[in-house]
């Protein structure tokens, strides 16, 4: 009985932590997902008026 509870618990706390993970990352692949959108429409914008990055 005391392994099944200390299973338990460990299956708690790493579905815990997974799910803070997860979380994060999902975040971070929006982040960089706005990010990219962003400037793929600055490089549009630049390259219709005829302004050189460079």
């Amino acid at each position: 009985m005391r392994g099944l509870v200390a299973l338990g618990v460990l299956l708690l706390v790493l579905w815990a932590i997974g799910f803070v993970v997860f979380k994060v990352a999902g975040l971070l692949i929006h982040l960089l997902l706005i990010v990219g959108a962003v400037m793929l429409i600055l490089g549009l914008i630049r390259r219709v008026t005829g302004r050189s990055t460079t």
